[in-house]
């Protein structure tokens, strides 16, 4: 759609693939972002250094968040692949409390499972129907530099045949994870300011598999120093409901105890002591303990620069006050692929970039003040004292979980909505996007 000016290297360097956009990575946040550029109308080439089906760490848990996504998408969830949940379980401090999810008109009312090793897969085929071009293994090392503008102008690869390619387009968008090869690249580095968990996961085979509610456990207890330590972060349990259950922990990096943590230990503590009727045992593992970071509050800004926007976890946009990713990659996909469709319907370079640099204020404006009083969230928990009193006041107290439930999972009706959302939504709004 739009022409771009190569450096001379560049110019001697015949691409392989020429795109109105590339995007770089097929999980949730690639995939939505170019599901939409498709549908509207844009050549988008979809690379991924993987090829499907492919497993990735994660809890495989969807909030409704996340859910009102895949809709949009076009997903169908009649398959056996899929099973649904009604709410949150809570249990800590004694107390074990079942929370549904809210009813409302901006989202709906239940949640699902799908464990991530063919998720990603079907929303990359999604993107195909609508019309982008898939290329599985084919691994991007680094990005192509037009000297004269310092613009992104494509990437060199190695595809699956071992070859190296060159693809051009005059925009890129980086969805290649938390490490994002291409955001270092570009000079576009984390922030130590902004939190990180880690997130463990094995399967057992589990009488469990079909629960209806994903189930949390607020408290994380490990020995350091001789001493019980209570840790910030959670268990979870969610049944698959193909006859296993995804059984993980994350971990915050809000305590000086974070670097010193065993986790697949703690795992493995952690299930030891679950009641033997769950199954939860060494014998009915499906699958090595398997970990992963979580990027949270925007942890690499600016999400655009010189032609390259980052979608999901290569901008950092797991939430943090409850690890959700998914909910957030694909949003963020789709606001990305809006600002890059209106982009290229522009005349010229300078219009063009002022609507690309939209991207980052849009973001900001969503969720830059939710995402602030995440941090906050995220050092209080960080206290063991607080805590402990959090698991033995708060649990006790049904309406005060349920507006927590709200708030953790930032499901709120936008407007016309209750005192809750009302609160919810108006400290969302005049806390300050740091």
């Amino acid at each position: 759609m739009s022409e771009t000016t190569a450096t001379p290297a560049a110019s001697q360097e015949h691409p392989d693939r020429e795109a109105d956009v590339i995007v770089v990575g097929a999980g949730p946040s690639g995939a939505t972002a170019a599901y939409y550029m498709a549908q509207a109308g844009l050549d988008v080439l979809l690379l991924e250094k993987t090829s499907f089906p492919r497993e990735k760490v994660c809890g495989d848990g969807l909030t409704p968040r996340a859910v009102k996504q895949l809709t949009a998408m076009g997903v169908s969830f009649d398959d056996e692949g899929w099973i649904r949940n009604r709410g949150l379980r809570i249990i800590g401090g004694g107390i074990r409390l079942e929370l549904p999810w809210p009813e409302l008109a901006e989202y709906p009312d239940f949640g699902l499972v799908r464990t991530r090793y063919d998720f990603d897969e079907l929303l990359a085929r999604q993107a195909v129907k609508a019309g982008a071009h898939l290329l599985e293994r084919t691994n991007v090392s680094e990005p192509v530099i037009d000297e004269r503008t310092n613009r992104i102008v494509g990437v060199r690869a190695k595809n699956s045949d071992g070859e190296r390619v060159t693809y051009r387009a005059p925009l890129v968008v980086a969805a290649d994870g938390n490490s994002s090869r291409l955001s270092v690249a570009m000079g576009i580095r984390k922030r130590d300011d902004r939190p990180m968990g880690v997130a463990v996961r094995t399967y057992f085979a589990s009488p469990r598999h079909a629960d209806d509610y994903l189930e949390s456990w607020l408290e994380l207890w490990d020995k350091s120093g001789g001493k019980d330590v209570l840790l910030p972060g959670y268990g979870w349990v969610f049944g698959v409901g193909d006859g296993t259950s995804n059984v993980g922990l994350g971990i915050l990096n809000s305590t000086s105890s974070f670097q010193d943590v065993d986790y697949r230990g703690l795992l493995r503590r952690w299930t030891e002591n679950m009641p033997e009727e769950w199954g939860f045992t060494e014998e009915n593992q499906r699958g090595k303990i398997r970990g992963a970071a979580l990027p949270m509050g925007f942890n690499r800004v600016p999400h655009y620069s010189r032609g390259l926007l980052l979608v999901g976890d290569a901008g950092g946009m797991v939430n943090p006050f409850n690890g959700e990713g998914i909910a957030y990659a694909m949003e963020a996909g789709h606001i990305a692929a809006d600002v890059v469709t209106q982009a290229l319907s522009r005349p010229d370079q300078r219009a063009r970039e002022r609507t690309l640099l939209a991207y980052p204020r849009i973001l900001r404006d969503t969720y830059g003040g939710y995402y602030t009083l995440g941090r906050y969230f995220v050092k209080m928990i960080g206290n063991p004292e607080f805590m402990k009193l959090a698991t033995s006041h708060g649990l006790p107290r049904p309406l005060l979980m349920r507006f927590t439930l709200k708030l953790l999972a930032n499901l709120t009706e936008p407007r016309h909505g209750d005192a809750m959302d009302r609160v919810i939504n108006g400290l969302s709004k005049i806390t300050p996007a740091a």
